[in-house]
């Protein structure tokens, strides 16, 4: 009986990616224990997964002192795994990996071609590009899982477990005679966060032409800017404010009662796809879509993209200049209108509002 962790030490939807390293595995050896370690705001996207045995919380602040990360690699080198996988090969995770005493250590080999310095027993290559729907970032874990068996039968579809309980929450009475649109004003970070005036714009426009209620969401320290969208739009009346997800988990939930989401590319995204709901994402500039626009038919799952309208917007960069890019998308964000935005928006939400 084999022992697994998988390491992933980034944000909300590169854990509930990574979750599918867990799923496929436990799939192929039922028996096996599967342990995943994650920063402890992001847990809610893993709770109640059959195939993970235990979630390992981290603190990300915390991880980067020296003496936290050597108690942890203590405790990792105590439950004597067999494989580490190590998705996103941060520097702290790469030493866990390291000084872990796994029998076999997987992870991607470094972008700035220094080496794999004994990180792994089984470094990887990040695959040039996307060969499947479900994304170059879901294809890459499924790279990292190949490198220590075969697996024929790949599900490469993340999924939230939500208990029977959270199934059967209902948002208020008031709020059930019309679908409910989820709206993600702000992203994750600034950078993922559209112009404010151009959200105020899109969500205008969803109010005035379909008859439904918009939902807003954001994270708790955000409502501050997300109110400055809501005093931006001009039609507030179905915009319902006392409903309100504090919580990654709590989202999930909220969001299993929802028809659409509607949002910047970011964890809430890929929560609501694991939930099999529709999503019409709106990618910052410096995001190379084909990376994250996981199970995109142009349907079911509708993304836009700068590039998209304006195909040479931004031409080949160097990795400096896209980091300056990234630092200040705001130039290139402006360039994605709503006039190219809503025609899209329309006709994706008239197929699933029916």
């Amino acid at each position: 009986m084999k022992k697994i962790l998988i390491i992933q030490n980034k944000r909300i939807g590169d854990v509930l990616i990574s979750s599918v390293i867990a799923n496929n595995y436990k799939a192929k050896y039922p028996d096996c224990i599967i342990h995943l370690m994650a920063y402890d705001f992001t847990h809610g996207v893993i709770q109640n997964n059959p195939n993970i045995d235990k979630i390992i919380s981290i603190n990300e602040k915390e991880l980067k002192k020296i003496s936290n990360l050597l108690r942890i690699i203590s405790a990792v080198r105590k439950e004597q795994y067999d494989i580490i996988f190590d998705p996103y090969s941060k520097l702290q995770s790469r030493l866990i990996c390291k000084f872990g005493d796994a029998k076999q250590t997987v992870g991607h080999k470094s972008r700035k071609k220094i080496g794999n310095l004994g990180y792994y027993t089984h470094p990887v290559g990040i695959l040039e590009s996307k060969t499947h729907i479900c994304g170059k970032a879901i294809e890459d874990r499924i790279h990292l899982l190949k490198q220590v068996d075969t697996f024929e039968d790949i599900n490469f579809e993340p999924k939230i477990f939500l208990t029977a309980e959270e199934m059967q929450f209902r948002v208020p009475q008031k709020y059930q005679d019309k679908k409910i649109i989820m709206l993600g004003v702000l992203g994750s970070q600034p950078q993922k966060s559209m112009p404010y005036e151009y959200v105020a714009q899109i969500v205008d426009f969803i109010a005035e032409t379909f008859d439904c209620y918009l939902l807003f969401n954001y994270a708790p320290n955000q409502k501050e800017e997300a109110d400055k969208i809501y005093n931006l739009c001009q039609n507030k009346s179905n915009i319902i404010l006392d409903v309100y997800a504090p919580s990654i988990r709590d989202f999930a939930v909220l969001m299993n009662q929802c028809a659409v989401l509607v949002s910047n590319e970011g964890g809430t995204v890929h929560i609501a796809k694991a939930l099999n709901k529709p999503t019409f994402t709106i990618f910052s500039p410096y995001i190379n879509k084909d990376d994250w626009s996981s199970f995109e038919d142009g349907k079911f799952h509708k993304s836009v993209h700068l590039l998209d309208f304006l195909p040479n917007a931004i031409s080949e960069l160097t990795y400096e200049q896209n980091k300056e890019i990234e630092k200040n998308p705001r130039a290139m964000y402006m360039k994605l209108t709503p006039e190219m935005i809503i025609p899209e928006l329309d006709s994706f939400l008239k197929e699933h509002l029916k």
